[in-house]
């Protein structure tokens, strides 16, 4: 960075190659096949991934400097949810298009990456620092879509009756002995949450702002398969007490008696992952829950789901340390440390917070003001990260949404209770 804290011509240009390179990385053990499939309307072939972003930086870096298309059909093809831009392919169709291959794909990225570097080599500073958001949030953007391509292959892959694993086993974690969960105090009062004006953020999490808390308290590690456990051998999924009228609705019609990817075996919590099926550690979070799930179980234990305030305030004195992507386990890992741990990276943690404005926030009037402010309805927030994130893409403030229904990404529970 500069004395001024404008992002540099080399910096940009790094991280733009780091970021597409990793995007690679994360597709490269996927066969063609595995790359075309869709196995639901809520998730996205590996390759439309690919093409996606690097769409974006088409669309939103070169088209603007007078490059032309790669290809102008594409257009069509690979435009997500963005109105103004144009039509697009059906969302629920994407797994149709065997046409352009992976290797055209392939080709696609690279073609766009070189023109975006070729821009980039051209521009003066003023030039960059006018650019500098537009290509961090194609990052940050593409980034989420990583977070997307393993948790999209993993849902296809669990449709495959040969469960077929992304990667081979990775080493076996010892489980630790029982450690009971201890809760931390926190004072309330007015608090001030968001992100502040200095560096990167998406827009809906500014602008920062006031709010009133109650004493509460929260837990120093996410409930963990010992607690699911407990919870299932005492009836929880067949306690209609336990839920939310639309959650008690879905274990009913759904026949949900364990977390997605789960099922219970005797004593055991067999769980399909990346890297194939395996039984469950005791002491490992519980994932792949939803907010309705997360809600009984908080309630089972006697607590209840941190509001999103009360989280950040929490994650707002810890360290960025946790399990991400990164660190190649690709599965929530046991707590380590002490004090409040896991805020960041293992599991997206749901919070008790539906997904709002923050006062004040009005989406931009551009094309990328689609990007969040369409979407601020119906859904819950989530916080923290997951052992699909890349480290440094979350933060304190970030706020993940999804709706209360959503199993398939990475979801964990952190509990609170009232002081």
């Amino acid at each position: 960075m500069t004395s001024e804290g404008a992002i540099t011509r080399d910096e940009l240009l790094a991280r733009f190659r780091r970021v597409r390179a990793r995007t690679e990385e994360l597709a490269a053990p996927l066969s063609a096949e595995d790359q075309s499939l869709q196995s639901m309307p809520s998730a996205s072939p590996t390759k439309w991934h690919r093409a996606h972003t690097t769409w974006f930086f088409e669309t939103f870096v070169l088209a603007p400097r007078g490059v032309p298309a790669v290809d102008a059909r594409y257009g069509f093809l690979f435009n997500s949810y963005y109105e103004s831009v144009g039509e697009r392919h059906a969302r629920a169709r994407r797994g149709m298009l065997s046409r352009p291959s992976r290797d055209e794909v392939t080709r696609y990225r690279a073609a766009v990456d070189a023109r975006v570097v070729e821009v980039i080599a051209a521009l003066d500073e003023k030039e960059i620092a006018a650019l500098a958001p537009v290509m961090q949030l194609g990052l940050a953007h593409e980034e989420q879509h990583q977070e997307l391509l393993l948790t999209d292959i993993l849902h296809a892959f669990s449709e495959n009756p040969i469960r077929p694993a992304y990667r081979g086993r990775a080493d076996a974690k010892r489980a630790i002995a029982d450690e009971p969960m201890r809760f931390v105090a926190f004072d309330g009062g007015v608090v001030t949450i968001g992100a502040d004006d200095e560096g990167f953020a998406f827009d809906n999490e500014r602008p920062r702002h006031r709010v009133w808390l109650e004493p509460f308290a929260i837990s120093d590690r996410l409930v963990t398969v010992r607690e699911l456990k407990a919870f299932v051998a005492d009836g929880g999924y067949r306690t209609a007490s336990l839920w939310l009228s639309d959650g008690w609705d879905a274990v009913q019609s759904e026949k949900i008696a364990a977390p997605l990817y789960a099922k219970m075996d005797g004593g055991a919590l067999v769980v399909f992952g990346l890297d194939g099926t395996r039984e469950a550690l005791d002491d490992e979070p519980v994932t792949h829950v939803g907010f309705y799930e997360a809600d009984a179980i908080a309630r089972w234990l006697g607590a209840r789901l941190p509001s999103e305030a009360e989280w950040e305030i929490a994650a707002s004195r810890a360290r960025l340390d946790g399990n991400f992507v990164d660190d190649g386990a690709l599965r929530a890992l046991p707590a380590r440390g002490s004090g409040v741990r896991q805020l960041f990276g293992d599991a997206w943690e749901w919070t008790r917070s539906s997904y709002d404005p923050y006062p004040g926030y009005a989406p931009a009037t551009d094309a990328l003001g689609e990007y969040n402010g369409k979407f601020i309805v119906s859904q819950i927030v989530l916080r923290g990260g997951s052992c699909f994130t890349p480290r440094g893409h979350v933060r304190a403030s970030y706020r993940n949404f999804w709706l209360p229904s959503t199993r398939f990404q990475v979801t964990g529970i952190r509990l609170a209770k009232d002081v």
